[in-house]
């Protein structure tokens, strides 16, 4: 059962899931999957494409849940990157993951 509605809302105040991924810095099936779980709503569109609110994406960042939810994945595609020698995008993906961090 999918918790996607129809689109109402303008194409300014929507995002794809392309675009939420790389927002938060995660593959665009982890976006599927917060939908799933419930974190994220989305709507669509006549086609049948899923569109996620600018609004709603902004606040799954800001609650703690979001925000534990975002750097737990960074932190297995750090572990990841290590694994496969990738020891800068390591490091960067470490900063990212102090940040968010930090900002909490």
């Amino acid at each position: 059962m999918s918790s996607a509605r129809p689109l109402m809302e303008t194409a300014d105040d929507l995002l794809t899931p392309g675009e939420v991924a790389r927002l938060f810095r995660v593959d665009p099936k982890t976006v599927t999957r917060w939908e799933k779980d419930g974190r994220l709503s989305a709507v669509k569109t006549l086609g049948g494409h899923r569109r996620y609110r600018k609004g709603q994406v902004a606040a799954f960042l800001d609650t703690a849940s979001g925000r534990r939810e975002v750097i737990e994945t960074l932190a297995e595609a750090r572990a990841l990157a290590t694994e496969m020698g990738a020891e800068a995008d390591a490091a960067r993906i470490g900063d990212l993951i102090t940040r968010l961090g930090a900002d909490g």
